[in-house]
């Protein structure tokens, strides 16, 4: 049997999941009359404490939506190099919000005041408007770094000083949140949009909710619509979301052990050069000189381990819902008398 750490988001729902699924109760949610779509939104816009929430197909549909509504075109977007919106989300910022985008060098992908406030624009005629700071909680591309509040409430009083908007993709905000024990209702005082995944460490199989003021959320709702974006009896898959809120928070704690797990062993074994920091379910890690991250993959997959390359010598293990301790066990022994193949 595989064992499949590619990503969080090959999970499949659990019986408990598909029972609440079947049993939802459905309407035609572009009307509005999709109850189990609205119980979903109000659900998760009181558990931030923000005042209305949006259900979309995906994450990207709904960081994208944020961006259009909180730039115009020829402003521009601030976010670390790393982040899933400039660099997995097609060209998404210039392509629907005629924007262009400040990359700056975040630890991990954790961005601070400090990095942030030298690249605002002043007012000028040369350069873009400076209307957006974007951050990623947890940061993929960082092996999982999450941010704490103490973190974000001073880049939150920068964008407000300076009238900029701020934007979280929450794709694994509830990962960071049972990592670092915040509150998530202290969230909505920080953020004019978030952005929460469903379909990764929640273990749903389709679904995010974009978080917002009334007056966001309305114009998101249109824009959902120009997008595509617009999902009739959709009540089916909130039902997973919301079973996923009930259900599914607090065992990613299991997840995280299972990640440090892993990255304890491949601390260990020739192959590995170094592991980053492990603080969620994502653990990367780079292979030694004269090994590849291809081939390191291969002879993996060959031992019953999936996994991929988030460079030509990194690669990402993500554990989830449908791994188990046994399979982690497993996979560790795998680890540990692994023999891959060299260079040539």
């Amino acid at each position: 049997m595989k064992t499949d750490l590619r990503s969080d988001t090959v999970t499949t729902p659990t019986a408990g999941m598909l029972a609440a699924m079947m049993a939802a109760k459905v309407g035609d949610d572009v009307y509005g009359e999709d109850e189990t779509v609205i119980a979903l939104e109000n659900k998760l816009s009181r558990l931030f404490n923000m005042e209305d929430a949006l259900f979309c197909p995906s994450g990207t549909m709904t960081n994208q939506i944020a961006i259009k509504c909180f730039t115009q075109p020829m402003d521009e977007v601030i976010c670390d190099r790393t982040a899933h919106v400039y660099c997995y989300e097609g060209g998404g910022i210039a392509y629907h919000s005629l924007a262009s985008v400040r990359l700056l060098n975040g630890s991990r992908g954790i961005l601070s005041p400090e990095l942030i406030a030298p690249e605002i624009n002043e007012d000028n005629i040369h350069y873009p408007n400076s209307s957006l700071v974007v951050l990623e909680n947890t940061v993929n591309k960082g092996g999982g770094a999450c941010y704490t509040l103490d973190q974000i409430v001073p880049i939150a009083e920068l964008c407000s000083k300076n009238g900029l908007k701020l934007h979280l993709d929450g794709a694994r905000l509830f990962n960071a949140l049972i990592a670092t024990g915040d509150s998530a209702a202290a969230y909505g005082h920080y953020f004019d949009g978030i952005s929460i995944c469903l379909s990764k460490g929640l273990g749903a199989p389709v679904g995010s909710v974009l978080l917002g003021s009334t007056a966001t959320i309305k114009k998101a709702r249109k824009i959902r619509k120009a997008f595509g974006g617009g999902m009739r009896q959709a009540g089916f898959l909130a039902a997973a979301g919301i079973y996923a809120l009930d259900n599914h928070v607090i065992r990613l704690a299991e997840d995280h052990a299972h990640a440090m797990a892993l990255a304890i062993a491949l601390n260990n074994v020739i192959y590995v050069a170094s592991v980053m920091p492990v603080e969620t379910n994502i653990v990367i890690f780079k292979v030694a000189p004269e090994y590849s991250a291809a081939g390191i993959i291969s002879n993996l997959a060959e031992a019953g381990i999936l996994c991929g390359a988030t460079g030509p010598d990194t690669v990402r293990f993500v554990t989830h819902l449908n791994v188990s301790s046994a399979q982690i066990d497993q996979a560790i022994e795998t680890i540990k008398n692994l023999k891959p193949v060299k260079k040539a």
